[in-house]
C-alpha cells in the first residue's frame, strides 16, 4: 500500500501536491477548484485558509469530501440590510 510522504501547496503551480511512497503525485489545481465551488469571497476565503494553513486537510475534502458543502457550512453571508 502507498504511504503519504507528503502534502504541500506550491506557489509556483497554484496546486496542492501529495507524494506518495511509490512514486505517485497528486496536484489539485486550487484555483479551478475554487471557481467551481465557491459561490462568494467568504467560501473562497475559506478555502484560501485550508489551502495555506491545511493542506491536506484541503487535499482530504477534495478527493474524498464534498468539496461543494464545506464552504456553505462554514461561512454565513449576510446582506447588511
Amino acid at each position: 500500500m502507498k504511504r503519504l510522504l507528503s502534502c504541500e501547496f506550491n506557489f509556483d503551480t497554484v496546486c496542492v501536491e501529495l507524494k506518495f511512497s511509490d512514486g505517485t503525485m497528486i496536484a489539485t489545481d486550487t484555483i479551478a477548484t475554487k471557481n467551481e465551488v465557491a459561490d462568494n469571497t467568504y467560501q473562497r476565503s475559506e478555502l484560501d485558509y485550508l489551502i495555506c494553513n491545511a493542506p491536506i486537510a484541503y487535499a482530504d475534502l477534495i478527493l474524498n469530501g464534498n468539496p461543494e458543502a464545506y464552504p456553505k457550512a462554514v461561512t454565513e453571508y449576510k446582506t447588511l440590510d
